[in-house]
This record gives C-alpha cells, structure tokens and sequence, in this order.
C-alpha cells in the first residue's frame, strides 16, 4: 500500500526560521495508530492526521493527534496548520468549520486573508500549594529571586499547563532544565507541561514564554497554543491584560479585539508568536501566521 505523503508547515512563525513544525497527513483512513505515531516518531513533532467524519458527526471532518510519545487529544499548533493547509489547497467547503477532536468539536475559522484561528473554551485556575510550587521552581533550577512575586499556577484550556512568571527575560533565557525532573514536577502537579513566562510590553499586551512538556519526546516546544491560551487566563486574573466584564464572558470580537500576543522558540532560534483574542460568549480565539 502506497504511504499518504506527508506535509509539514509551521505553524506561529515570527521570523526566519520560526515557527513550530506541524507534519501533516491530509487523508489518513486507513492508517492505523501505530502507523500515526511512526510518522511523528520520525519527524519528532506532534503531527495531525485528517480522518473522515461519520454522518451523524456533525463535523467537517476529524483530526487525530500524536506527539511522538504517545496519542494526545487537543494541539492547538498542529490544528491551526491542518486548517490553514486545506484552506490552501482548496480542501474546504466553508471557512467556518467544526473539527472533531478527542478533547470534542473544536471550531475553527478562516479569514478574508487566510490566517486560521481555531477557539479555545474558557479558562480554569489552580494556584499550587507552596510545598508544590517550590518543587516546580527547584525543577526549573530557580531561585526565589528570579521569580515574578505572582502565584504559580495551573493552567487549562484543553490541556492543563503550569505557568511559572519570571522576573526577567534574562531569566526566562537562562533556563536549562532537565527533562526527566520536569517530568517527575508535571506528575506532580498534574500538569502537561511548564510554562514560564515574562511581561515584554505590557501597553501593548506583549509576553514571552518557554514550554517544557512532560512527556512529548523532546525537551521544549517552539510555539504552544493551548498553553499561550491558558496563559491568557493567568494574566487576566493578575491583572495584566483587560478581559472580558464577568472575567469570561462578555467580549470583544476577534475581528476588532487587539490581541494578546505571546512569543515563544526565540531561545531555540525558531521565533514564533501565538496571538490570543477573547471570544464571545466563552473562551478564546487563538491564532498566527502559517507557512509551507
């Protein structure tokens, strides 16, 4: 049996070179979990794989998702560049969409320009305890003095994050942690991955951030959607950015909302930026440029 081709673009590029790779199969019915998670193995990213919806779906069409580990149910990345790449080629039918997931029906738009934003539902909070909180800082190799003075929290949209905020960009730079302790400090905290994050600009809503997964088969993430939507909420309720009136609810629509932008991979050299607009009547829009 011929293999389908694969196709790779990324995803939230902000420069040469930028970006976090997406390997794509744009029709994979008669591939099999194992033959799934081969494919990410061997680009070593999570990767998206288009499976056709049933009729009572109700979805444009179903898209399962590995990392190289293992099978996940939500990548924000990884959707955004599926969506963008069949708008491309001409592969949808409208440019509203609902795709199937295993975290559930993800809705996805397509603008006037061609740039994708997928939604995100609302936001849920979970500050550590301190015994925890100071694990996850030894984990990162920190200090008291290189943190925020705000709470470390947990984070989720479709996939809980921990978010850890840094004093300093220098800080957010320096680090170097060790893979197998950041994965013993997720199990503990029940969380899919370490997100520490800096204020770059304020006034114009502009962050910086690291991800550091748990168990995804390599070491840091260049650009992390569900993390940079979780991380919206986190800076909503520290008072960092405006939001919506009720604190979910009520909000301006993505087409007019300036958003909240996050970057990430600028460490790795793979400058990427994730923008994030809050969506009426509940959660997040979250988007950025795609390129082949």
């Amino acid at each position: 049996m011929t293999r389908p081709p694969v196709h790779t673009v990324h995803v939230f590029t902000d420069g040469p070179g930028g970006g976090n790779p997406a390997p794509i199969v744009l029709d994979a019915s008669d591939m099999t979990a194992a033959e799934m998670q081969r494919v990410a193995q061997q680009h070593g990213h999570e990767s998206g794989f288009v499976v056709p919806s049933d009729d009572d779906d109700d979805v444009d069409f179903r898209l399962r998702l590995w990392m190289p580990s293992q099978e996940v149910s939500m990548c924000g990345h990884v959707t955004v560049g599926t969506v963008w790449l069949m708008h491309r080629l001409g592969l949808l039918r409208s440019r509203d969409l609902r795709i199937g997931t295993a975290s559930g029906v993800v809705r996805a738009r397509v603008s006037g320009d061609g740039e994708v934003e997928i939604a995100q539902p609302a936001g849920a909070l979970e500050c550590l305890d301190s015994s925890l909180a100071a694990e996850v800082v030894a984990a990162l190799g920190l200090t008291a003095e290189d943190l925020a003075g705000l709470p470390i929290r947990n984070a989720s949209t479709s996939r809980t994050k921990t978010l850890i905020p840094l004093a300093s960009p220098d800080v957010l730079d320096a680090l170097a942690p060790d893979p197998p302790r950041v994965a013993a400090v997720c199990a503990l905290a029940e969380s899919t991955g370490l997100y520490p994050w800096v204020v770059r600009d304020r006034g114009a809503r502009l962050f910086e951030a690291r991800q550091f997964p748990r168990s995804s088969g390599y070491p840091e993430d260049a650009a992390t959607g569900v993390a940079a939507a979780a991380l919206a909420y986190g800076l909503l309720a520290d008072g960092l950015v405006d939001g919506p009136a009720d604190g979910l609810g009520a909000a301006a629509d993505a087409a007019t909302a300036a958003p909240i932008r996050v970057q990430q991979g600028r460490a790795m050299g793979r400058p990427s930026e994730i923008r994030i607009r809050w969506r009426e009547p509940r959660g997040v829009w979250l988007g950025g440029a795609v390129r082949a």
